[in-house]
């Protein structure tokens, strides 16, 4: 059996950088999504209730790649799919 522990270090690795840039854009382009809307909505009030319902959709949208991430990131802590070719 080879020895495991540089995989799950480097498995662990990945995981930690994948979850951070994973998190961080979404995050960047979460804050470029509201400060646009917000330009918007300083520019045409009266359409608040379009910029609003757009932007909220669009935020779930960006919301949900984070989410994915996590998902993944979380497979690849708990349930590595990799690591079963190594220990055979």
């Amino acid at each position: 059996m080879p020895d495991l522990t540089v995989f799950v270090q480097t498995s662990t690795l990945a995981a930690i950088i994948g979850i951070a840039v994973g998190v961080s854009v979404p995050a960047i382009a979460m804050g470029w999504a509201i400060s646009r809307a917000m330009d918007a909505l300083a520019r045409q009030p009266e359409a608040e209730k379009s910029i609003m319902r757009t932007l909220f959709i669009g935020l779930a949208m960006i919301e949900s790649l984070a989410i994915y991430v996590l998902v993944i990131v979380l497979i690849v802590l708990f349930r590595n799919p990799l690591l079963e070719y190594l220990t055979q």
